[in-house]
């Protein structure tokens, strides 16, 4: 018999983004529909050795690919996008988004030849659609990027509100402030539960404006009249960039585009009516040697010190047609990235070297946060004041500070839900109540490979660059079982041969020891004595020196 469709709960699951700083992902499931809200990467940890990026699981999503409706994006951020090109080769729903978002989408997934298999629709602030059961309302919200929303999202068990990555910035650059009307239109009809970024909770007070960046870099530009100005900072961040466009010109200077996804993101932002520079005001870098120093700027990629960005090639005279000379000023116009420090150290003491002055967040106010501030989270809930509260987009400790916030708020603590990637949630009208969790986690893309290296690679990475490893070759006799050549003993970040003769003349012994007084199942199975060479030299390191390196014992037959 059919169920009542009244008394079908709304489900809610997180399938990244909870409890991680990126990978955002959350499913949101209603009978037999499913809506997905972003599609995000993350950048990958320390102890992530030669990965590249991480996605989320979607195991859940491709299990029930016949109800996923559509992926609905909040902004175009990478932690939010990032993971879509892997995504849709397992499932393949329509995409919506805010024009500039679906342009940055669009060039992604032609990189990855995806484009064609994909169907795009743009949407505007304010517009709905329908998906399944569930009404999807855009409403503007500001950002660090251009064009973000939040959404609204009309189901049979009530109203959710997502924010999406917001600020209540008062005076963006674009004139596009975050519409509290629409938010408080919904909290007045009766809201549900709330979604609500996390990202800034542990800060008080609220986030300064974006212009007043733009006020910083003036002084800067103002005061440096000596040489060229680099500016690095995210190609995404286009109010940014046009505050940086809008100073250069203002003293003169020619701009130069720098670094593949910075020219990339500023041509579609200019298709799209999202940036406003003259042609004759851009200089192509290959060009910019032409003009005196002190006439040129240069908006360029690679404030988090990458080792292949263009800022980063500048620093080691290793770029093609810039190097840094003693006049420039380097601004590096953004956050330093949790897990970055080192390298965006690195990056500044090679500049400083070449004689540059480097301005960065530590010594000026040259970035600010896209994201809400303490003041700005309680205006949102109040206005919302939803039945739950769920806060997302954060680690753990970020999603339990924002819960016990709103709860100063007046919202009792069983009605703040703390969830985990995974989980599922379901909510009817007078409950929310979570019921189990789902396949979820953390898929790691190294080069071409997509989940080929999980957790055991990365502790086996750990483990060769923390005691590095020892190769052990000999050919032996198939019916003698005598020694024929060998052992040759390799090592790799253990010791170096030259200075250890002694050392590698006692494991050769070691292992010739072994190989002669082996058990039965040894001397006729070579994977047998292989273990029982591994274990010899092992306790013999371990013992003398304290170390623990992967052995690799080759045994050929002849």
């Amino acid at each position: 018999m059919e169920a009542d469709i009244s008394e079908t709960p709304l489900k809610i699951i997180p399938l990244g983004g909870l409890g991680e700083i990126g990978m955002n992902i959350m499913a949101m499931e209603y009978g037999d529909d499913i809506i997905v809200i972003d599609a995000g990467l993350m950048f990958p940890e320390s102890y992530m050795l030669g990965v590249d990026i991480v996605i989320p699981d979607i195991t859940y999503l491709k299990n029930n690919s016949e109800k996923v409706r559509g992926i609905i994006l909040t902004h175009g951020h990478e932690d939010h996008v990032g993971a879509l090109p892997f995504i849709l080769r397992d499932i393949n729903p329509p995409i919506y988004g805010t024009r500039l978002t679906l342009g940055f989408v669009q060039e992604k997934l032609r990189e990855h030849k995806l484009l064609s298999q994909v169907s795009l629709n743009p949407l505007k602030p304010r517009e709905k659609i329908v998906l399944g059961s569930f009404e999807i309302e855009l409403i503007r919200v500001s950002h660090s990027i251009v064009d973000g929303v939040g959404l609204a999202i009309t189901t049979p068990a009530g109203v959710v509100i997502h924010t999406g990555d917001f600020k209540l910035d008062q005076t963006p650059v674009d004139g596009q402030v975050t519409d509290l009307n629409k938010f408080a239109e919904y909290g007045e009809r009766g809201v549900l539960a709330l979604m609500a970024d996390s990202t800034n909770v542990e800060r008080e007070g609220y986030t300064i404006s974006e212009k007043e960046v733009g006020v910083t870099i003036d002084e800067i530009f103002r005061e440096r009249t000596r040489g060229r100005i680099f500016v690095a900072l995210f190609s995404s961040n286009i109010h940014r960039v046009q505050q940086v466009i809008n100073v250069a010109m203002k003293y003169g200077r020619k701009i130069v585009f720098n670094g593949r996804s910075m020219l990339a993101n500023v041509r579609i932002a200019r298709e799209l009516g999202y940036l406003s520079i003259l042609d004759e005001a851009i200089v192509d870098i290959k060009e910019a040697h032409h003009y005196p120093l002190n006439e040129i700027a240069i908006i360029t990629t690679g404030s988090q010190g990458e080792p292949m960005s263009a800022l980063m090639l500048m620093s080691m005279d290793e770029h093609k047609y810039m190097k840094i000379e003693k006049s420039d000023t380097i601004i590096l116009s953004s956050k330093f990235i949790p897990g970055n420090e080192k390298t965006i150290s690195n990056l500044i003491n090679h500049l400083c070297r070449r004689g540059a002055d480097v301005i960065h967040e530590k010594v000026s106010e040259i970035h600010v946060s896209g994201h809400a501030s303490q003041e700005e989270l309680k205006i949102m809930y109040n206005i919302v004041h939803p039945k739950f509260f769920i806060p997302v987009h954060g680690e753990y400790r970020h999603l339990a500070m924002h819960a016990k916030l709103v709860q100063k708020l007046g919202l009792p603590e069983e009605r703040t839900i703390l969830m985990e990637d995974g989980d599922v949630l379901e909510l009817t009208g007078d409950s929310a109540v979570l019921t189990g969790k789902v396949e979820a986690g953390r898929i790691f893309v190294d080069g071409k490979g997509v989940g080929d290296v999980g957790e055991m690679v990365l502790r086996d990475r750990k483990h060769l660059s923390e005691d590095g490893m020892v190769i052990v070759v000999l050919v032996i006799n198939k019916q003698t079982g005598e020694v024929v050549m060998g052992p040759d003993i390799t090592t790799r970040g253990f010791v170096f041969v030259k200075e250890s003769s002694e050392l590698i003349d006692e494991s050769k012994r070691i292992v010739l020891e072994t190989i002669g007084t082996g058990n039965i199942e040894a001397k006729t199975d070579w994977s047998e004595m292989e273990i029982e060479i591994r274990k010899a030299l092992r306790r013999h390191y371990n013992k003398k020196m304290d170390r623990k390196p992967v052995i690799f014992p080759i045994i050929m037959e002849m």
